[in-house]
C-alpha cells in the first residue's frame, strides 16, 4: 500500500502536479492547500493580501479527482473567501484538505475536524486561519490490520516554526481526533505540513502517543522554495507499521514542498 502526503501549494505547479498524481500509484493520497470553487470560475485565480499574491488552480480538487478517477475523493474545507482573476473580478472559493482512496481499499469510516479554529465562511481573514484534520480508516482483503491514515495542515506563524501554545493545542486536538477514529489494533499513519521544526514540542507529543517520525532532518522543500528553513512536512507511523520504503524526492517538482511517499506491507 502506497501512502502519499503533499502540500499541493494551491496547484501552482499544475499540470506537472496532475500528471504526477495520475501516475505515481498512490493508494491513499493526502493533499494540503487544496482549492475547490464555490461558483463557476476560470481555471486560474489568485490569492492576494497585503503581503503576497499566489496563483491558484481554481478547481484543484476537481483536477486531482479527474487524475484519480477511480479513487474515492473527500474534501474538507477550512475557509471560504474570494480569489481574483487578472481583471480583478472575484470568485468565492474554498481552501482545505483533500484525500483520495483507491477502489481496492474498503473505507470503514472517515473523520474530519479542526485542529485550530472553525470553518470561516466570511473571507480568509487574518492569520492564523482555521486548520483542518482529515482521516480515513480502511481495510483490505487479506490484510490482518486496518489502517488509519490522517493528515492536517499546521498553523502558519510569521514569527517562524518554533513552539507556541497554539501549536501545542493544535497537536492535542489532532491526537484527540486521531483517537476517535483509530482503534488500538490499527496501523496508524499521520502526515502533513505541520509547519514545525524536527525538535518541536508537537513531534514530542506525537511520539508520546506512539508515533515514530520518518522524516527527521530531511529537506522537505523543493527548488521553488528560497527560504533557509527547509523543514515543514512530516510522516509518522505506529510501531506496528511494516515500512517497506519511505522517500522524500526532490524531483519531479510538483510544488514548493516535496512529496512524502510511504510504502507499507
Amino acid at each position: 500500500m502506497k501512502i502519499i502526503s503533499l502540500n499541493a501549494w494551491g496547484g501552482q505547479v499544475w499540470p506537472a502536479l496532475g500528471s504526477w498524481i495520475g501516475s505515481c500509484g498512490g493508494d491513499v493520497v493526502c493533499l494540503q492547500e487544496v482549492i475547490r470553487p464555490s461558483e463557476p470560475s476560470p481555471p486560474w485565480l489568485a490569492y492576494r493580501d497585503a503581503h503576497r499574491s499566489l496563483n491558484q488552480r481554481s478547481d484543484l480538487f476537481g483536477g486531482i479527482s479527474a487524475a484519480l478517477p477511480d479513487h474515492s475523493a473527500g474534501f474538507f474545507p477550512a475557509a471560504m473567501g474570494p480569489l481574483s482573476d487578472t481583471g480583478g473580478k472575484t470568485y468565492q472559493s474554498q481552501h482545505g484538505l483533500g484525500q483520495w482512496v483507491a477502489p481496492h481499499l474498503d473505507i470503514q469510516s472517515r473523520q474530519d475536524g479542526f485542529v485550530h479554529g472553525a470553518f470561516r465562511a466570511d473571507g480568509w481573514g487574518m492569520d492564523p486561519v482555521p486548520r483542518g484534520f482529515q482521516a480515513v480508516r480502511i481495510t483490505k482483503v487479506g490484510r490482518a490490520r486496518p489502517v488509519t491514515v490522517a493528515h492536517f495542515h499546521g498553523l502558519r506563524d510569521i514569527g517562524g516554526k518554533g513552539d507556541t501554545p497554539a501549536r501545542a493545542d493544535q497537536a492535542k486536538r489532532a491526537l484527540t481526533l486521531l483517537s476517535q477514529i483509530a482503534s488500538p489494533q490499527d496501523d496508524v499513519v499521520l502526515a502533513g505540513d505541520f509547519n514545525v521544526l524536527p525538535d518541536s514540542e508537537t513531534l514530542a507529543m506525537f511520539a508520546d502517543w506512539g508515533l515514530r517520525d520518518l522524516v527527521g532532518q530531511q529537506d522537505t522543500r523543493t527548488a521553488l522554495y528560497s527560504k533557509p528553513i527547509r523543514h515543514a512536512n512530516y510522516m509518522l507511523v505506529t510501531a506496528s507499521v511494516d515500512v517497506k520504503s519511505f522517500e522524500v524526492p526532490a524531483n519531479p517538482v510538483v510544488s514548493d514542498h516535496r512529496p512524502l511517499i510511504l510504502s507499507i506491507a
